[in-house]
């Protein structure tokens, strides 16, 4: 048996708990602003994944008009930073509600270091920083998916593996519902199948 819900019925808080309860795990993208003031902002925003690859661009969304949008509207610049486990309190506490110019990085304690493409600083013990340039924005109801093109990526040494970042490494946390979040458990790995190999893994059966 199955329970219906029927957006247009249901309060946008409770389908906004349901849909996020849901779609999980859902990565962090962890963006650190500037505002045209020179006000350092951090906070994450877990509605987040890759758009295109060449160009290379990522997107995140900002469910109301918060301080990462505004001083990305107003510089056209951000950096996304890999949240990973050992920060799991801080990146939770850059998530409150700092009244504007109040910087995150400060109140909070999280060590900045200098990016090499944009005026935005990134997260000194982030294994991973995604810099960006402004490419779109797109509104969607009370959304604004924000679309950065990536100008320049770092990656600390430890957390590669033969060239490649590897995510045991790298240890990056996702949201689940409520206030749950997840971590990396079992990694399960399987190629993908292509088609002329699956014809014949069929002819092979018969």
């Amino acid at each position: 048996m199955r329970i219906d819900f029927d957006p247009a019925r249901t309060d946008r808080h409770s389908f906004y708990r349901l849909l996020t309860a849901t779609v999980v795990p859902r990565p962090i993208a962890w963006v650190s602003s500037t505002s045209a003031d020179g006000t350092d902002n951090l906070a994450p925003h877990s509605f987040f994944t890759i758009s295109s690859v060449a160009p290379p661009v990522v997107q995140f969304t900002s469910v109301g008009r918060k301080d990462s949008l505004r001083n990305i509207e107003e510089t056209g610049e951000f950096v996304v930073n890999l949240a990973p486990e050992h920060l799991f309190e801080q990146i939770n506490l850059t998530g409150t509600d700092f009244p504007r110019g109040v910087s995150e990085f400060d109140a909070v304690g999280v060590a900045r270091e200098p990016s090499l493409r944009v005026k935005a600083p990134r997260v000194a013990a982030s294994p991973v920083a995604l810099e960006c340039e402004l490419h779109s924005t797109v509104r969607l109801g009370d959304g604004i998916v924000v679309f950065g093109r990536v100008v320049h990526a770092v990656v600390s040494e430890e957390v590669m593996n033969d060239g490649h970042p590897e995510v045991g490494r790298m240890r990056p946390l996702s949201r689940l519902g409520k206030d749950e979040w997840g971590t990396v458990g079992e990694v399960s790995e399987i190629a993908r199948v292509r088609y002329a190999d699956w014809q014949t893994a069929q002819g092979a059966g018969e």
